[in-house]
């Protein structure tokens, strides 16, 4: 057990607060614009940001995985509160190194930010506080004998890597040679480093996948709105899996009755079990579940808002954010709640050119005030900015938001918005918030 720090948060209830956001994409856009929203923001600072959320915030460099340089920057900028978005610093312990200099920021301990930095950690954690999740086959540091493995599991099959691989770092399954491959990138290859020294093997799950978000202060917790993901590349959930094409949220994505089962069965016992062992969180968990005619598993734990979940969750959000966030960090949730509006959003992914595999950077990305029609909202992720001109830098290059009084309403607006962006060799999908078959648990993404 590690002692906890509490850390300074100077600020007047949520007056003329100063926030830096640690991160650079969409889920990064969409924390800021929501973030000067409230009323209570004095300045926003992003590092390193993009083209796009050089607009909203003062973007300033850094390395994200460096986290010395990260609380070196929040001293120098004296801010009340930093908020983590990607989850590398939080693994790397950025929260530890910040609470050691007496600096606020929202996110858990690098002890607890292993139940996304380690597969196998989360599947013991799982298994050890019952929390619902899928059979586990086995757990292997060799190759030979994870391959050997393959000859007594039912397919289809869940291969994971046990650390942090961009979204990479897992395989679902029905063909034996295809999980082989799979293991030998991992283990014998070494295409991932140390993340893929450990494979961890379960149970592929049939049901409707579904990203169910909590902000916690150790101890109480708010829920944000349920939304759902896409994670393949191209239409009716085919190609490759990537880092997210896009998201949608809606109020009848999820029944109280099922939201109650949630509660009682996954969320109170994550938490229980967090406090069992002595790990402080606060800060979002994301629970990735199947929601199976058994009840909702866990597939995964995100230690952090999910992208492009959080653009689609916080177009919803009808509350004071960065009330929320500095309750959080301070530990103080329990006079909040966070309601989300009637309405029903969507995001919209507009990715490179051989994205996932091998994006093709640097192109112009013409359109972007085309695109400001009412109701929809574009945040840059892999962008920057050279004048009044903006270009390509990552695979996933904006997202586009919308709201309306129903899911088929925001979808056209977002849509509409899309078409009128041009980036040569772009793409998106053109199916994003509308309904898939249940099926075989996807391939699930670390980095959505």
């Amino acid at each position: 057990m590690t002692a906890v720090i509490v850390p300074r948060i100077v600020l007047d209830s949520v007056t003329n607060m100063k926030i830096l956001v640690i991160g650079g994409g969409g889920r990064e856009h969409a924390i800021v614009w929501k973030l000067r929203q409230s009323v209570g923001i004095e300045k926003v600072w992003c590092a390193p940001g993009n083209g796009g959320i050089a607009n909203d915030a003062e973007c300033v460099p850094l390395d994200v995985g460096d986290v010395s340089a990260a609380a070196d920057l929040a001293e120098k900028l004296a801010v009340d509160l930093t908020i983590c978005g990607p989850e590398l610093p939080l693994v790397r312990g950025i929260a530890d190194e910040f609470a050691k200099r007496g600096l606020a920021l929202l996110g858990p301990t690098r002890e607890a930010a292993q139940l996304e930095g380690s597969k196998v950690f989360a599947k013991k954690f799982m298994e050890r506080h019952g929390v619902p999740t899928a059979s586990t086959y086995g757990i292997y540091d060799s190759p030979i004998d994870a391959y050997t493995s393959l000859c007594s599991v039912d397919w289809p099959l869940v291969v994971k890597a046990d650390g942090l691989c961009a979204g990479k770092g897992v395989l679902v399954t029905s063909s034996p040679d295809e999980a082989s491959e799979f293991i030998d990138r991992l283990m014998e290859r070494g295409e991932f480093g140390d993340a893929g020294k450990q494979v961890l093997m379960e149970e592929g799950l049939a049901g409707h996948e579904l990203s169910y978000i909590i902000l916690s202060d150790g101890k109480n917790f708010v829920s944000l709105a349920a939304a759902r993901d896409h994670k393949r590349a191209f239409d009716n959930d085919q190609g490759p899996n990537t880092g997210g094409m896009g998201a949608f949220s809606a109020a009848n994505l999820l029944s109280p009755e099922l939201e109650m089962q949630i509660l009682e069965t996954v969320v109170q016992p994550t938490l229980a079990g967090l406090q069992k062992d002595g790990l402080t969180y606060r800060g979002f968990l994301y629970f990735g579940l199947m929601l199976t005619v058994e009840g909702p598993k866990v597939l995964e734990y995100n230690c952090r808002l999910g992208d492009p979940e959080t653009q689609a969750i916080l177009l919803r959000a009808d509350f004071d954010f960065a009330d929320a966030c500095a309750h959080a960090a301070r530990g103080d949730l329990t006079p909040l709640q966070a309601k989300s509006s009637a309405a029903a959003s969507v995001c919209v992914v507009v990715a490179s050119e051989g994205y996932p595999s091998d994006p093709k950077l640097g192109k112009e990305i013409e359109g972007l005030d085309a695109a400001k029609v009412s109701g929809a909202v574009v945040f840059h992720a892999g962008t920057r900015r050279e004048g009044e001109k903006y270009y390509t830098t990552g695979g996933r290059i904006l997202s586009v938001g919308a709201t309306g009084e129903n899911l088929a309403a925001a979808c056209k607006i977002a849509y509409e918005a899309a078409s009128n962006i041009r980036i040569d060799g772009a793409h998106y999908r053109k199916d994003i918030g509308k309904p898939v078959a249940a099926g075989k648990a996807a391939a699930e993404s670390s980095n959505g």
